[in-house]
């Protein structure tokens, strides 16, 4: 039952407490220089980084962009294939428009004047043969180029495979022709067409910049250091920005990052929020893990002979696709953020005194009188006592402070205000409580009332 009681006095008492802080000056070389360094750093860090590399003061928008393309150019061929031709952007740029990109043809395996009819399938695993039981009517596979017939037909001499059904005669597994067909399409350009809006502070630009005119833009070509505003750039020069040789990379093909930035200060001019372009490839070039390397499709043009029977062209194209992507982000000073990180900034200054207090209470030489100083514990808890017989007939109110005496800790009995007499601290026989005051815990005054 006591013990009962007395844990719920214990709570009640923790319930009931109040702390409020203690200002201790500390007159120490050491302290204050730890407590200067700490406030500088955290003020650089707020007005170094949070207000000015940061722009804490700004509220921000995401980019919202569209982009068109427009290639041009010319390219010269001549094979045994289909001697001498001349390519224009509708041969080679296939699709005419893509969703934020294009593609350019720069090499080419072409199968000529293609019917469907029957012919040997290419010599492949799992399609050679030496009789007709070797071979199931109907079968088709997805490596394949047909419809199996059933029958066992010569390929070559030395090679029998099965028949198929399928556009004859069959395409050729084959390494792409090195130097590629169409070296030219180094010099092509394309017209990259970009506009932007930030619509939280209803902010729209192209990067067709307002002092462009017609005149400029049909004779400009990007640079970086004499044309950086120009939107027409030149495919070689793309590719060797991005640390990769253009004729190398048409060969087999291969993937480009376009890449636009629009980082805008709308508490600035407009005219200072132009775009920075970047360059770099997307596709594995691994030397090591080469297996498919490059980027191609396949296509067809159909064509009627005199028969009337329907012919194709195959051809499988190898080229460079150049995605166009667009980031960016603007800032506008606004009082909220402004706010926020005032008030974040105040509150990591509010940080540097707990640092301190670490330091000085748990690294410092004479941490226990640093302890002993900050810390004071005082109970305002009343206790009524009759006063003895004789005494006047009051009763004893008890304060207890509790303080130390040195290293001794020791909580005095109350004392009735009839009898009090001076106090002799334990081992300090020449100081009496009424004049002495020491540190820590274990004073105990008493008064009569």
């Amino acid at each position: 039952m006591m013990k009962t009681r007395g844990c719920c006095a214990s709570i009640c008492q923790c319930f009931f407490e109040y702390s409020t802080p203690k200002i201790i000056v500390i007159r120490s070389f050491k302290v204050g220089t730890l407590n200067r360094i700490t406030q500088a750093l955290v003020i650089a860090y707020v007005i170094g980084y949070v207000c000015v590399l940061n722009k804490g003061y700004q509220d921000t928008d995401a980019v919202l962009s569209s982009v068109t393309t427009k290639v041009k150019g010319i390219a010269l061929t001549n094979t045994s294939d289909l001697g001498l031709r001349i390519w224009d952007v509708a041969d080679y740029v296939i699709p005419p428009q893509e969703e934020n990109s294009f593609f350019v043809l720069t090499n080419l395996l072409i199968t000529l004047n293609q019917t469907q009819s029957h012919c040997p399938e290419v010599p492949k695993t799992g399609f050679d043969c030496t009789s007709d039981r070797d071979c199931k009517a109907g079968s088709r596979d997805t490596r394949g180029n047909g419809v199996q017939t059933g029958t066992c037909v010569k390929y070559s001499a030395v090679d029998k495979t099965c028949e198929v059904l399928a556009w004859c005669p069959l395409e050729l597994d084959k390494e792409p022709p090195n130097p590629p067909m169409l070296a030219d399409a180094e010099n092509f350009t394309v017209l990259i067409k970009n506009s932007i809006r930030y619509p939280k502070f209803n902010f729209n630009k192209r990067n067709i910049l307002p002092y462009v005119n017609k005149t400029y833009l049909e004779q400009c070509v990007f640079n970086r250091i004499t044309d950086p505003d120009c939107p027409i750039f030149r495919l070689k020069d793309m590719v060797t920005e991005a640390n990769e040789d253009f004729q190398t990379m048409a060969v087999h093909g291969g993937v480009m990052g376009v890449q636009i930035r629009w980082e805008c200060d709308l508490d600035m001019p407009s005219s200072w929020c132009v775009p920075r372009y970047t360059f770099r490839r997307l596709d594995n070039k691994d030397p090591v893990n080469n297996v498919a390397p490059g980027y191609n499709f396949r296509f067809a043009k159909y064509y009627k002979n005199g028969n009337n029977e329907e012919t194709r062209t195959l051809i499988k194209g190898f080229g460079i696709r150049f995605d166009v992507m667009v980031f960016g982000q603007a800032g506008k000073f606004n009082i909220v953020p402004t706010l926020l990180n005032v008030g974040a900034g105040l509150a990591l200054l509010g940080l540097v005194t707990v640092v301190c207090d670490w330091i000085v209470l748990t690294c410092m030489t004479k941490k226990t009188i640093y302890n002993e100083e900050k810390y004071s514990y005082v109970d305002d808890f009343q206790l009524p006592v009759e006063s003895p017989s004789g005494a006047g007939g009051g009763l004893i109110h008890v304060f207890h402070v509790p303080q130390t005496w040195g290293n001794f800790s020791e909580v005095l009995p109350p004392i009735p205000v009839c009898s009090l007499k001076p106090l002799t601290p334990p081992n300090r026989p020449n100081r009496s409580l009424v004049s002495w005051s020491g540190r820590g815990r274990g004073r105990r005054l008493a008064a009569c009332s």
